[in-house]
């Protein structure tokens, strides 16, 4: 993708400008903080930018340098070699100037539920977050379980985690919809293949400014908690249920042995929630754009299959098969599939631009 000199220019003095008001000591408060952001996002972006800009203003000398017969076989090697590769440098300004997603570099809530398939279907859940919970590690993120409400033959019916780190919305958010799995359960003798399911939903995590929310629009109702958790989660009222009136959300926490703990809890998911639904609206027509990106993030639409039996996953949003199950389900071979993912979202969302 060819980027105009005049937006190069734009770039570079975008990005001067920048920087004479941070070295300047005159910027306080929020002031500060915004510039300092601001300065943070263009930085790489004017890189790569003085580097294309640096490669044509190279190509014009060597064009020159090719009139004097001394110089012309020097020029010719230099000229093949810079111009070789100036389409990666040009893509790689083009994929840098790409509208980001505002909420890529914050932490995430991760969502996953049992789906069909029962008790295979809650093992299958438990699979999922601990794949997770490895590739997080693998990123240097913490997971943080919030609420987990576990199935009786292992597994969980319901899981939910704060992922925190640098960047992990950006590389969770394609993870969001239905997870299907194909295999033999220990439970079956007679080797047949069950398919079930879980699902999973990645929603960015916003500051407590993003969101307001007032006391009096909220009913809280505490009741006993149940299942699991021993003596002393059916003999107190520790089990909170929150709902916000306005929105009609509802949020439950029964895992913490405090009401009071249970309470925070929950009213972190409901600020998650009330953040993601504030998104989709804002986002309005930008949503059927996303959806023709590599997928909707709609909780409800199959993203990939996990078959066992020939030890591969497809992820049928992009249409890739990777025959290494035991990687992936192991956290260190999701990568790969984040990484293809993201590339055919950046190709999409640049081809839409030279439309």
């Amino acid at each position: 993708m060819k980027i105009p000199p005049e937006r190069l220019r734009q770039i570079a003095q975008r990005f001067a400008e920048l920087e004479a008001r941070m070295a300047s000591g005159t910027l306080e408060g929020d002031v500060f903080v915004q510039a300092s952001r601001d300065y943070a996002e263009l930085e790489p972006v004017a890189k790569v930018a003085a580097e294309v800009e640096a490669a044509h203003a190279e190509i014009a000398d060597l064009n020159a340098m090719l009139a004097d017969p001394e110089m012309k076989a020097m020029a010719q090697e230099e000229l093949a070699a810079i111009e070789a590769a100036l389409p990666g440098k040009e893509r790689s300004l083009a994929l840098a100037l790409l509208p980001r997603d505002s909420a890529d570099a914050r932490p995430a809530m991760l969502e996953i539920r049992a789906g069909t398939g029962g008790d295979e279907a809650a093992l299958f859940a438990g699979d999922l977050f601990r794949m997770y919970e490895r590739f997080a590690s693998e990123n240097g993120w913490k997971v943080e379980p919030v609420s987990m409400s576990s199935s009786e033959v292992g597994g969980f019916k319901e899981v939910i985690a704060n992922v925190r780190g640098k960047g992990v919305f950006a590389k969770f958010k394609f993870e969001s919809g239905v997870h299907r799995v194909q295999r033999v359960p220990a439970t079956e003798s007679g080797g047949r293949i069950h398919t079930s399911a879980a699902t999973v939903a990645v929603l960015p995590e916003p500051d407590e400014v993003d969101v307001q929310i007032n006391d009096t629009d909220l009913k809280i109702d505490t009741y006993r908690a149940s299942g699991a958790g021993g003596q002393h989660v059916n003999t107190t009222d520790s089990a909170v249920r929150i709902t916000h009136e306005p929105s009609g959300l509802v949020v439950t926490c029964q895992d913490g042995r405090s009401q009071h703990k249970n309470k925070e809890k929950a009213m972190q998911v409901l600020r998650v929630r009330l953040y993601e639904q504030m998104r989709d609206e804002a986002q309005g027509a930008e949503a059927e754009a996303r959806k023709a990106m590599v997928g909707s993030g709609d909780r409800s639409e199959r993203i990939r299959t996990y078959n066992f039996p020939q030890g591969r996953v497809t992820d049928h949003r992009i249409g890739l098969t990777l025959h290494k199950l035991d990687e992936i389900i192991q956290g260190s071979g999701l990568g790969e599939l984040v990484d293809a993912l993201i590339s055919e979202d950046e190709a999409k969302r640049l081809a839409a631009l030279n439309e």
